[in-house]
């Protein structure tokens, strides 16, 4: 088995990220940004009760003509007089809903936070069957079947037009900081997260969780692209697809998911990961659950990365130099926070994603001179290596193929 010195590799990365990004930038941005960034009227949203939080509808786009309007949680926490707090607007998944125990969990943290539906939908009801209300936008998700439909009536446009309009709903609020927000998204939320980076540059950073582009590769919805036809489907990946916004995102990434997510597969995620200007953090698990709830909603990396932008917290670790030469993958890092254990992740399967079998070793680290190392076995095809600090906070190298 040989392997690509990562030198090479990196300057193709760079070489493929900027013509990424150049195409990136020709995408057009179909929502008109200035009205989305007056924060939107709100009205009582009666029935819906929950001690922390409070329901509101703020009013949305026009759906086929007719005005909408958006169901969300709206959630302060305990401050002291005059003292303003930072906020998240958080982006559910796939079947999900606006969910108040998501808002509650980051006002336990000491953050405003806002979660809407997305979906014309109200939290009534059970997973994946919420009840719709009779003002309620286009359904989700994806909207594929939505493609022949007027842009301005397909879901993605929907769905994100109102996640910045509760960005400038919570930014509006007195004791909220608008210079410090923040915004992540699960699942289709993480899709979402990564068109409303590269479109909203009001946010501090974004942490897709799951999500994110390059939906034409090789995801779960393929067969719904070729039902499609490749006319459409090409149509829908121009306008829809996270790769045509994220070169514009400028702000911090740290990209959450697990070695075999069923719906967003590792090399769509490195190709996505590498389009952003500003800097990147990679927390990959292997074999990391999807869902809402502990899975996606509370990894403890994104508290903290939360809290090291917009409340002077301890940063992640940062891998700052990686090579592979020789059988070989050594990185370099910075941590603040000393890092404790390092381990080399890997495969020896290839073909689809999901279904490889991921193995883990020990790696040599060397914390005083900030550098761990592994001996790649024979025959794995996709390696990597993961940092983790005396918080137990996990920090991934990017992951290398085998050649």
């Amino acid at each position: 088995m040989s392997f690509t010195v990562l030198r090479q590799f990196l300057a193709l990365a760079l070489l493929a990220t900027a013509a990424l990004a150049a195409e990136s930038k020709s995408a057009a941005i179909p929502w008109n940004l200035r009205a989305l960034s007056k924060p939107p009227a709100t009205h009582p949203a009666p029935g819906f009760e929950t001690n922390g939080v409070r329901a509101v509808f703020f009013d949305g786009l026009p759906w086929k003509g007719q005005p909408t309007r958006v169901f969300a949680w709206i959630g302060l926490p305990e401050r002291k007089p005059g003292q303003k707090v930072p906020g998240m607007v958080l982006v559910h998944g796939g079947g999900g809903t606006a969910f108040a125990s998501w808002v509650k969990l980051w006002t336990s943290r000491g953050y405003a936070a806002i979660a809407m539906d997305t979906c014309g939908a109200v939290p009534r009801g059970s997973y994946g069957k919420w009840q719709r209300h009779d003002a309620g936008g286009p359904p989700g998700w994806g909207g594929s079947d939505q493609i022949d439909e007027p842009m301005e009536d397909q879901w993605t446009y929907h769905a994100v037009a109102d996640a910045l309009l509760a960005h400038s709903l919570l930014r509006s609020m007195p004791v909220v900081d608008a210079s410090r927000i923040g915004l992540t998204g699960i699942s289709w939320g993480g899709y979402l997260t990564c068109i409303i980076a590269g479109v909203d540059d009001r946010f501090r950073f974004a942490v897709p969780v799951y999500g994110c582009g390059f939906l034409g590769d090789n995801s779960t919805w393929l067969p719904q692209f070729e039902k499609m036809g490749k006319e459409k489907a090409a149509q829908w990946l121009k306008l829809w697809d996270p790769s045509s916004y994220l070169g514009r995102a400028k702000m911090p990434f740290l990209w959450v998911t697990g070695t075999n997510d069923f719906a967003y597969p590792m090399d769509s995620l490195q190709k996505s990961y590498r389009l952003p200007r500003g800097s990147r953090t990679v927390c990959l698990r292997v074999r990391m659950p999807h869902g809402h709830g502990a899975a996606g909603e509370q990894p403890k990396e994104i508290h903290a990365f939360a809290d090291a932008i917009l409340r002077k917290g301890a940063p992640l670790a940062r891998v700052t130099r990686q090579s592979c030469a020789g059988g070989k993958l050594e990185v370099a890092f910075e941590s603040r926070s000393p890092v404790v254990k390092a381990e080399l992740n890997f495969t020896k399967d290839s073909g689809v994603w999901k279904d490889r079998k991921w193995e883990t070793m020990p790696a040599e680290l060397d914390a005083p001179k900030h550098k761990a190392a592994a001996t790649v076995p024979a025959g794995a095809t996709v390696f990597y290596l993961n940092l983790t600090d005396e918080r137990g906070l996990v920090v991934s190298s990017e992951h290398v193929v085998a050649k």
